[in-house]
C-alpha cells in the first residue's frame, strides 16, 4: 500500500469515526495510523531528500512540502505556517491540507493566531487544547494545537502551527518532540556551513561564468570591454564599472559601463585612472570605505568616493602570468558596501575574463601597435634581471651573426704545391761503359767542376788507346818506307791511316778524361742514387745525375677548378711545406696554365709562382699547402661559398 493511499484511507476513517461512537471504526483507525507511521518512518528520509531538498524553486513550494512531510511524520491532522506582522495582520504562508478557494479558513487556524503571537513574544513552544463541537462526540481523542516559533527559513515573526488529535498527554508530548526535532534538523541543515558554502560557491561560479559568456560572445576588444563592464555593473548592482589597461607606466581607461564615448580630459575619467593607478602601484585590492585592519593607502579611491558620492569603491588588479595588465574599478552607493563574498565573486569573474580581455587588447590593434607592443615586451624581458644565461647566449649569437654579416677577412684560395727547380743540370754517361764508383748521394751539395760525382771504368778505353797508338806508330813507319822506295801513293795512304789512328787516340783520351763525372754548376744532387748499381753497364747519353741550384727554386700549385677564377697574375701568397709546417714562404703568382689537367679524378690548373725567399733546407720535390691572397670578403661569404655553390649546381639556380 502506498503512502498516499494510506493517508487517504486514514482521513476517511477519521471522518467516519467523528460522525458516531463506533468503537470498531476507531480501532480500525488506530490500526491504520500505526501502519501508516511505520511506513512513513521507513521512507521519511527519502521523502525529505526527494521532496524537500529538490524544491528550490520558491519559498512557498518549500514550505508546502515541509508541512506535508511534518504532518505525515508526526500524525498531525493539519498544519500551517503563519507570518504575523506588527500591525496585527496575519499572512498564511503555507497550509496543509490545501483548501479550496470557496472554503473559509478552519476554526482551529483562527484560534491559533492568538496563541502564535504568544509564542513569538515568549519564543517558546506552546501547546493549547481546542474545545471544538465536533470533538465533543469523540470522547477518547482531544484536539490540540502546537505552535513552534521557528521555521527553516528563519523569517522574522513566523510560527508553525500543527493540529493534533491525541488521546493522552504522553502521545501529545511525543508528537511535539517529533515536530521540534524535525524542524530543528531542518534549521541546522539550512545553517550547515558546508551546505551554505557550497551554495554560495555555486552562485559565485554561476555569476562568473555568465560574465565570461558575455565577454566571449564579443570578437573585438571594445565590445568585450564594454560588455564586461556592463555585466559586472548589473551583477553586483554598481552605478559604474570601469576597466583600464596598463599602457607604459600608467593605466589608461578603456571602457566604462553604459558609456560608449568618453574623453580622457574629463575629470571623472582622470579620478578613476588615479584610483586604478593606486591599485596598480600597491598591487592589491583597494576598498573604500576601508576596513579598520587594512594596511593599504586609498587616498585616490577615497577622493573618488567623496567627489561623486559618497560611494563604495572597489578596485581589483587583473593579472596575467603574475603581472598586472589591467585594473577594474566598481562604484555603488555607500549604503551597499562590498562584502567579502561579493569581493570574492568579483575577483573570480575578473580572473576568468582576464585571459580573453588580455588577448583581445593585445591583438585587436593595427599591426604597428602590435609590433611596438611585442618589441617593448621583448626589450623589457631582455633588459630585465632574469634569464641571465639565455640572454648571454642570445647576445653571443647576435654578435656572431653581425660578425658574419658585416665582418670582413682575407680570402685565400688554397691549393697543394710541389717545389721544382728553375734550372736543372743533367750529367749523362759520356761513353758506353761500366759504373766504377759513385761519390755522392741525392741531396748532397756539389761545387761546379770540383766535386766528383762518380767514375766510369776506363780499362777498356786504355786498351783501345794503346792499340790506337801502336797502330799510329806502324802507319808512320810504313809511310816512311814507301816514301824511301819512291812509292808516293802508298806513303800518302799510310799517312792517312796514321791520321785516323791519331783521331782515334784523341777520342779515347777525351773519353778517358770524361770518366770522372763532375757537375758544371753548383747545387744539390736531385737524382743519382747509383751506389747500388756499381758495375752496371751504361750507354752514352744515359742520365746518371741531376743537379739543380738552390737559388733558382719555384713552386707549382695545383689549383682546383672552382678557385682558379679568383687567381690572377701578380697576386701574393704564402706556402708551407709538410717538412717544415711552421715556416711560411712568400711567393708571387707568375703564370696560370690555360689548360686543365686531371689529377686524382679532379680538374686542376697548374699555377707557377716565384718564391720571394729561399732557405737552405728547401729541396726540389717538397710538397705542402699554398694559400693565395685573393682579397677581403665577408666571413659569411667565405665560409658558405662552397655549400652555396653546391646548392646552386644541384638546384640549378
Amino acid at each position: 500500500m502506498s503512502i498516499r493511499t494510506g493517508i487517504q484511507r486514514t482521513w476517511a476513517y477519521k471522518k467516519t469515526a467523528r460522525l458516531g461512537p463506533d468503537e470498531a471504526a476507531r480501532k480500525k483507525v488506530d490500526r491504520l495510523q500505526k501502519n501508516q507511521f511505520q511506513l512513513l518512518s521507513n521512507v521519511a528520509v527519502t521523502e525529505i531528500l526527494e521532496q524537500l531538498y529538490k524544491s528550490d524553486k520558491s519559498h512557498e513550494q518549500f514550505l508546502r512540502i515541509m508541512l506535508k512531510v511534518q504532518c505525515l511524520l508526526c500524525g498531525a491532522d493539519a498544519g500551517a505556517i503563519l507570518k504575523m506582522d506588527r500591525e496585527s495582520s496575519v499572512h498564511v504562508l503555507a497550509l496543509y491540507p490545501q483548501l479550496s478557494k470557496d472554503i473559509s479558513s478552519p476554526d482551529w487556524l483562527a484560534k491559533s493566531v492568538a496563541f502564535g503571537r504568544e509564542a513569538i513574544s515568549s519564543n517558546k513552544v506552546i501547546i493549547k487544547h481546542l474545545n471544538e463541537p465536533e470533538q465533543r462526540e469523540h470522547h477518547s481523542a482531544k484536539a490540540y494545537v502546537i505552535i513552534i516559533p521557528r521555521t527553516p527559513l528563519e523569517m522574522e515573526r513566523t510560527v508553525a502551527v500543527f493540529l493534533i488529535l491525541a488521546e493522552d498527554k504522553e502521545a501529545l508530548e511525543i508528537c511535539s518532540q517529533r515536530l521540534q526535532l524535525s524542524l530543528g534538523m531542518l534549521v541546522c541543515s539550512k545553517k550547515d556551513p558546508s551546505l551554505i558554502n557550497w551554495r554560495r560557491n555555486c552562485l559565485r561560479l554561476q555569476q562568473s561564468l555568465e560574465t565570461l559568456s558575455v565577454v566571449n560572445r564579443q570578437k573585438r576588444f571594445a565590445g568585450a570591454a564594454m560588455a564586461f563592464c556592463n555585466e559586472i555593473a548589473a551583477k553586483w548592482q554598481c552605478e559604474r564599472a570601469s576597466l583600464g589597461f596598463l599602457k607604459g607606466k600608467y593605466v589608461q581607461l578603456k571602457a566604462m559601463s553604459h558609456t560608449e564615448d568618453f574623453s580622457r580630459k574629463m575629470k571623472v575619467v582622470q579620478d578613476i585612472e588615479s584610483a586604478m593607478e593606486e591599485c596598480l602601484d600597491q598591487d592589491t585590492e583597494i576598498i573604500s570605505p576601508a576596513p579598520k585592519e587594512s594596511a593599504f593607502i586609498n587616498r585616490a579611491t577615497q577622493n573618488l568616493s567623496n567627489r561623486y558620492g559618497p560611494l563604495a569603491v572597489l578596485s581589483l588588479p587583473l593579472r596575467s602570468d603574475g603581472n598586472i595588465i589591467a585594473v577594474v574599478t566598481l562604484e555603488r552607493p555607500a549604503d551597499k558596501p562590498f562584502s567579502p563574498d561579493e569581493i570574492e565573486s568579483v575577483r573570480l569573474a575578473c580572473e576568468l575574463c582576464t585571459a580573453r580581455l588580455g588577448n583581445l587588447y593585445e591583438y585587436d590593434r593595427w599591426i604597428g601597435a602590435v609590433i611596438a607592443a611585442k618589441s617593448r615586451k621583448f626589450a623589457a624581458a631582455f633588459l630585465g634581471p632574469k634569464y641571465t644565461w639565455i640572454k648571454l647566449a642570445a647576445i653571443l649569437c647576435c654578435a656572431a651573426i653581425l660578425f658574419l654579416i658585416f665582418g670582413k677577412g682575407q680570402f685565400r684560395a688554397e691549393a697543394p704545391f710541389v717545389l721544382e727547380a728553375t734550372v736543372q743540370q743533367v750529367i749523362p754517361a759520356p761513353f758506353d761503359g761500366y759504373i766504377k764508383s759513385v761519390e755522392v748521394e741525392v741531396s748532397d751539395k756539389v761545387e761546379a767542376g770540383n766535386t766528383i760525382l762518380g767514375c766510369l771504368d776506363i780499362s777498356e778505353l786504355n786498351l783501345k788507346l794503346a792499340t790506337a797508338r801502336a797502330a799510329k806508330a806502324g802507319y808512320i813507319k810504313e809511310a816512311d818506307a814507301y816514301r824511301s822506295s819512291g812509292e808516293t801513293a802508298q806513303s800518302q795512304i799510310a799517312l792517312a791511316k796514321a791520321d785516323q789512328a791519331d783521331a782515334q787516340i784523341e777520342l779515347l783520351e777525351y773519353q778517358i778524361s770524361q770518366a770522372s763525372l763532375v757537375s758544371p754548376i753548383s747545387g744539390v744532387v736531385v737524382q743519382g742514387d747509383l751506389k747500388r748499381q756499381i758495375g752496371a753497364p751504361v750507354k752514352v747519353g744515359d742520365v746518371l745525375f741531376e743537379v739543380c741550384p738552390l737559388e733558382s727554386l719555384r713552386a707549382q700549385l695545383f689549383v682546383p677548378e672552382d678557385q682558379v677564377k679568383d687567381i690572377q697574375i701578380g697576386q701574393k701568397g704564402r706556402l708551407a711545406t709538410a717538412s717544415y709546417p711552421g715556416e711560411r714562404i712568400n711567393f708571387v703568382v707568375e703564370s696560370i696554365s690555360p689548360i686543365a689537367e686531371v689529377v686524382n679524378q679532379r680538374n686542376i690548373f697548374k699555377v707557377r709562382v716565384k718564391l720571394i725567399e729561399t732557405h737552405d733546407w728547401m729541396r726540389p720535390g717538397m710538397e705542402g699547402v699554398a694559400k693565395v691572397s685573393i682579397g677581403r670578403r665577408h666571413y659569411a661569404w667565405i665560409w658558405s661559398r662552397k655549400i652555396v655553390n653546391w646548392v646552386r649546381m644541384k638546384l640549378w639556380l
